[in-house]
């Protein structure tokens, strides 16, 4: 498996505390580069500016990432452009969320 998609795997156990569905099928994760040192920048964002739980989601993918044999640094940019919409999420996160949202 290549660095990439091990990266994107980790990314997708990473769970938005929230609405507890992975940061990848929300489509809170824009974009995975690595350079030619392995160091990984991941530009991503969150559902909303303001999220209390910015922090923890930010350390959650530099701390799993930089787990991964052969990365050498990890930086995460937030960006707020664009502006995360539900229109983001894949298929299997809406059905998830409309799966939750019937539980409560």
């Amino acid at each position: 498996m290549s660095l990439e998609n091990k990266v994107w795997s980790v990314l997708e156990d990473i769970l938005d505390p929230e609405v507890h569905i992975n940061i990848v099928d929300m489509g809170l994760v824009y974009n995975v580069d690595i350079d030619d040192k392995n160091n990984v920048n991941i530009r991503m964002t969150l559902t909303v500016p303001e999220c209390p739980l910015a922090d923890e989601i930010v350390g959650e993918v530099q701390e799993k990432v930089s787990a991964i044999d052969g990365v050498n640094q990890v930086n995460v940019q937030l960006v707020w452009e664009p502006a995360w919409t539900p229109a983001r999420m894949n298929d299997q996160a809406i059905e998830e969320f409309k799966r939750r949202q019937t539980m409560v």
